[in-house]
């Protein structure tokens, strides 16, 4: 009797954690090997856009010739093209600097949440989160009033004195960084607030007791125990900056052009599915260093704190 009742719940214990695995083969794992084969093929005038096509009428002999056409001419042209790179060098530094804003900025944001009396705090988590409650597409459209020469933003300077002539900030890097900070702000603040929350504060009265400065205390106790917070946030913030398409293509420049617009422009205007398909694969690529890197910092954790 003990054994079956063992036994039944070893299999519900498995099978609790096959469903996650079954959710990422689903939805992750089928839609990246189809993108992936497509990006192996050749673009063409015809539904779908691409050959070859995968016949399972032809049997053994049509899947042996769908191999045989599979190509990766398309991930060589990625490299020819100098529109390729330039997208990925200037996304890849619109999402370092932005993340590095993001950090200043939400740091002590975080911090001042966790400090703050229990009482108050799951309202001022509530208002960090409340923008979210908001269209993501209407808040960017309202950055685009905020930011233009008659808008908000410049009229304050101008009543504050602060300039003497309405600013360009729309159509800039200046105005992406805006958005990009503005819309990511809760994904680098909820992670820094749940390492600071938790955080013993009795650590910080024995390190004042043992005459450790607040501010050294700071840096010798608080930020090495919010490590874990800052690197979530951080990979959080980096990796959809990276590939974002609706905040630079509305508040950028024409100059400005990361591979979320390259490869939109690929797959709707010059109708590459292809092309735009090794692009997606080779920004995913590109994208797993700084995850397989936060992987590693937390296995090193775990294993430090055994």
């Amino acid at each position: 009797m003990i054994q079956n009742q063992r036994a039944k719940r070893s299999w519900s214990a498995r099978l609790v954690l096959l469903i996650p695995y079954l959710w990422l083969a689903l939805f992750f794992l089928a839609p990246f090997l189809i993108v992936l084969k497509i990006s192996l093929s050749q673009t063409a005038i015809a539904q779908p856009p691409y050959v070859p096509v995968l016949e399972w009428a032809a049997g053994w002999a049509g899947l042996k010739a769908f191999f045989a056409a599979l190509s990766a001419d398309n991930y060589a042209m990625l490299g020819s093209d100098w529109l390729y790179p330039v997208s990925y060098l200037k996304s890849l530094e619109v999402a370092a600097l932005s993340t590095a804003i993001l950090l200043a900025v939400g740091y002590p944001l975080a911090y001042g949440i966790a400090r703050s009396p229990r009482r108050l705090q799951p309202v001022l988590v509530m208002l960090v989160i409340l923008p979210f409650w908001t269209s993501f597409l209407i808040r960017v459209y309202a950055w685009i009033n905020i930011l233009q020469r008659d808008g908000l933003l410049n009229d304050v300077l101008l009543r504050l004195h602060i300039v003497d002539t309405p600013v360009a900030w729309l159509s800039s890097d200046t105005a992406i960084y805006i958005g990009m900070v503005y819309s990511y702000l809760p994904f680098m603040v909820l992670p820094l607030y749940a390492a600071l929350e938790k955080m013993d504060e009795s650590l910080l009265e024995a390190a004042a007791d043992l005459g450790c400065p607040r501010g050294r205390a700071f840096w010798l106790v608080t930020l090495p125990l919010s490590l874990p917070g800052v690197a979530a946030g951080m990979l959080l913030c980096f990796i959809p900056i990276a590939g974002e398409f609706v905040i630079p293509d509305l508040l950028g420049g024409s100059q400005t052009v990361m591979i979320g617009q390259t490869l939109w422009m690929e797959f709707f205007a010059n109708k590459d599915w292809p092309v735009a398909s090794a692009i997606a694969v080779a920004l995913l690529g590109l994208l797993l260093v700084p995850m397989l890197f936060y992987e590693r910092m937390q296995q090193r954790s775990l294993e430090g704190g055994r």
